[in-house]
């Protein structure tokens, strides 16, 4: 099987700070690095750091070969990415000493997709392949309804949540990944229960306290997260997502997926950076092994 994912790919600007500021506030940074990110792109790396074929269709700036060059040091083919007259995205991040974030981000040629190169690579897909999406990218609603045509599962990462954008895709989802705030949000803007939604499954995610799946007439299956300390916690949600469709892929139960997807979080939280910071199947399997 193979997961593919139409995602966003970014120039990470990593400013380390001992706090975040607040509104109006100038604070000086203590240190800088770029990396490759983006929610796609994470995804992609967790989900092939995992163990699964993955072919990643996206678009960066003509031209910039640093972010190619880190795609495939990366292990990320550059076959179905499109080379467009926008720059490619970029975000802007502060990480504090307790690890925690802000992100700005600029779209760039995210927002350029090109329909014929989506449909072209899902042209290669077959039944039970994997389709990943998130909020950062065109096209995502015609890339849906490609996959789903061909008899795929759509992984559907709500973030950065807009209902409109979700609306126009959710007839096409079989699998919703949203957080407690995004899922609260879907219940008020829609009034459906979770279980209710027009999907095969919701995960949840609770950061801290863990993940749970929830299907119609089944209890949810709530799986604890694992206690870490944090440096940064940039990707971990993509870590999450990337691992748990990696693990179903390759045929594990929706428990089973749900622990190595939290297991493969909390190690990716004891990392600075985004992709880079993406465990692979043996790292997770040692780290479940020691609890």
């Amino acid at each position: 099987m193979t997961v593919f994912c139409l995602g966003s790919i970014n120039c990470d600007n990593v400013y380390r700070m001992d706090a975040l500021p607040a509104p109006g506030e100038t604070l000086s940074a203590h240190g800088f690095s770029q990396g490759l990110g983006g929610k796609g792109v994470n995804q992609s790396i967790a989900a092939l750091r995992a163990g699964s074929r993955v072919v990643h269709i996206g678009a960066i700036g003509q031209g910039d070969a640093w972010v190619e060059d880190q795609l495939v040091r990366h292990g990320v083919a550059l076959d179905a990415i499109a080379r467009v007259a926008q720059p490619t995205g970029h975000a802007i991040v502060a990480v504090d000493a307790r690890g925690e974030n802000q992100i700005i981000i600029y779209s760039g040629a995210n927002l350029a997709q090109s329909p014929d190169l989506i449909a072209q690579t899902l042209a290669q897909a077959v039944p039970d392949d994997t389709l990943l999406l998130q909020n950062e990218t065109s096209h995502q609603a015609v890339a849906a309804a490609t996959a789903r045509a061909r008899g795929m599962r759509v992984f559907y990462s709500a973030a950065p949540f807009a209902l409109e954008p979700l609306k126009a895709v959710l007839p096409h989802v079989t699998h919703l990944l949203v957080n407690a705030g995004e899922a609260k949000a879907l219940i008020d803007a829609t009034g459906i229960a979770l279980a209710d939604q027009p999907v095969e499954a919701v995960i949840v995610t609770h950061g801290a306290r863990g993940a749970e799946w929830i299907t119609a007439g089944a209890d949810p299956i709530f799986v604890p997260a694992f206690s870490v300390k944090p440096i940064d916690t940039t990707g971990a949600g993509d870590c999450f997502a990337g691992v748990l469709a990696a693990a179903l892929d390759q045929g594990h139960t929706a428990h089973r997926s749900l622990t190595l997807a939290a297991a493969a979080a909390a190690l990716q939280v004891t990392r600075p950076g985004a992709a880079a910071a993406m465990p692979d199947s043996d790292q997770i399997g040692a780290f479940l092994a020691a609890r």
